[in-house]
């Protein structure tokens, strides 16, 4: 396609400029995202009922793709509103009361939890499997539920799926497609991570204690609904021996989910349905042993308790997810092949347009390589546009005569700090959900500190080609 965009793409691209400018002047974005896939239909089909239709099957691909988190986040609340409600949570969280006493240790110990959690099992059942029972420690120790789901984002979702120095999925993509061996990747991302990883978690606790001291970001700032309602503990009675033996078993049981991972390979989706359905049955036994005689019917009511939540906090997402969607494969699935011949998709034909009107040195490269990750990561998804990354690298790499290494993993770690799980709102989800916070908000807090760490990153990353 070279730097020829067709109209689909400038519209495209007019509506990401809208939508960001949206969030930031904290402005409602559902009306923009639909009249935006209203567009881009109506220009590719020339169709008004195709195009109608597609606003509504877009939304559906977007619940389908984002099913399996909805899930997991209902069925996560469930059982936290019944362990709650019987006490256990109490009893559960009181050895890491002791531990956790200042929002500085909260934030910190949460975070490099869940960095080496993720590098095993990637972040969305390491979210699943910390939040429930850390988030009222944290918030006992005066760390907002807001800067807890900061803390799982940024050292999960960021550190340690931009690196994924363990699984390796990340790398292998990019690796193959820039031609070089995987070891080279992630040999050259480690000092980027680490920069990366360091200037964007001290900025983003630094402005989260900046404002708490000054009362801008009071304990429940930017909670939509939390997970575990503290005036709820303990309403349902349950003996002392009960409650104790339950809060032992039930972290035994999470362990044993960590173990069979190890063992089984278990990652990604497979790895959030073992969680899951572990969560589940615990849910089941507690509401059985806890309402003698009504247990299967308050078992259902709190699953149902968990989908309302769950649907409620997807709501605001799934038009926002839906548009940017369109970027990738949904748009050829919606609305059939309208692209041009040779495209990968309206997000990573941009990419290849900008990459191919720069000058080519050291020093634009690295900052063209961050610029084609973060907007191949608009999608949402963080993966589906490494691969681009590494095919711009090895051309940049060739002209330049080095650093395709460094370009490599340059490239990739920004697609995944914008698009895994750090400013895109839907896909910070389950952080958020399970904090009971905004994730527009979330997504708000993270901007400046990932900001300021790409920009550090890549200036690192021009000393380094």
């Amino acid at each position: 396609m070279g730097i020829e965009l067709v109209s689909l793409h400038w519209v495209y691209l007019l509506f990401i400029v809208l939508i960001i400018g949206f969030m930031v002047m904290r402005r409602d974005t559902t009306l923009l995202c639909v009249v935006g896939i209203f567009a881009l239909g109506l220009i590719a089909t020339q169709s008004l009922s195709h195009s109608i239709s597609g606003v509504f099957n877009s939304f559906i691909y977007a619940i389908k793709e984002l099913l399996g988190t909805i899930l997991i986040i209902s069925i996560i609340v469930g059982m936290s509103r019944v362990l709650t409600r019987t006490g256990i949570n109490e009893v559960m969280i009181s050895p890491f009361v002791k531990l956790i006493r200042t929002p500085g240790l909260a934030f910190w110990t949460i975070g490099l939890l869940m960095m080496v959690i993720s590098w095993f099992f990637w972040p969305s059942p390491a979210v699943a499997l910390m939040g429930a029972v850390l988030l009222p420690v944290a918030i006992r120790a005066g760390l907002p539920a807001l800067g807890v789901a900061m803390a799982m984002n940024l050292f999960g979702h960021g550190i340690a799926l931009s690196g994924d120095f363990v699984i390796q999925g990340a790398p292998k993509l990019t690796a193959d497609a820039a031609g070089i061996p995987v070891g080279d990747v992630i040999q050259a991302s480690v000092p980027l991570v680490i920069v990366m990883g360091a200037v964007t978690t001290v900025a983003a606790f630094y402005m989260l204690r900046r404002d708490m001291k000054r009362g801008a970001l009071p304990a429940a700032a930017g909670q939509a609904e939390p997970v575990a309602r503290p005036h709820e503990a303990g309403t349902v009675a349950l003996s002392n021996g009960s409650k104790v033996f339950l809060a032992v078993l039930i972290p035994i049981l999470f362990a044993a989910d960590v173990v069979a991972m190890s063992l089984l390979k278990l990652q990604g989706g497979d790895a959030t349905a073992l969680v899951g359905g572990t969560a589940l049955l615990i849910m089941l036994l507690i509401a059985l042993l806890a309402h003698q005689g009504a247990g299967l019917e308050r078992a259902t009511e709190y699953l149902v308790e968990g989908f309302h939540f769950g649907f409620k906090v997807f709501g605001p997402v799934i038009p926002i997810a839906a548009f940017f969607y369109l970027g990738d494969s949904a748009f050829t699935e919606l609305f059939g092949q309208t692209l041009p011949a040779g495209s990968h998709g309206i997000v990573n034909d941009l990419g290849v347009a900008l990459a191919s009107v720069v000058p080519l040195n050291g020093a634009i490269g690295a900052v063209t390589l961050t610029a084609v990750g973060a907007i191949t990561g608009l999608d949402g998804s963080g993966f589906s546009g490494i691969s681009l990354a590494g095919s711009i690298a090895h051309l940049f790499a060739a002209a330049i005569g080095s650093g395709i290494a460094t370009l490599t993993a340059l490239g990739q770690i920004s697609a995944i700090w914008v698009g895994g799980g750090t400013l895109i709102p839907w896909a910070l989800i389950p952080a958020a959900a399970i904090c009971g916070v905004d994730p527009f908000e979330l997504a708000r807090r993270n901007l400046k500190p990932v900001l300021i760490g790409l920009g550090v990153t890549t200036i690192v990353a021009m000393f380094l080609l």
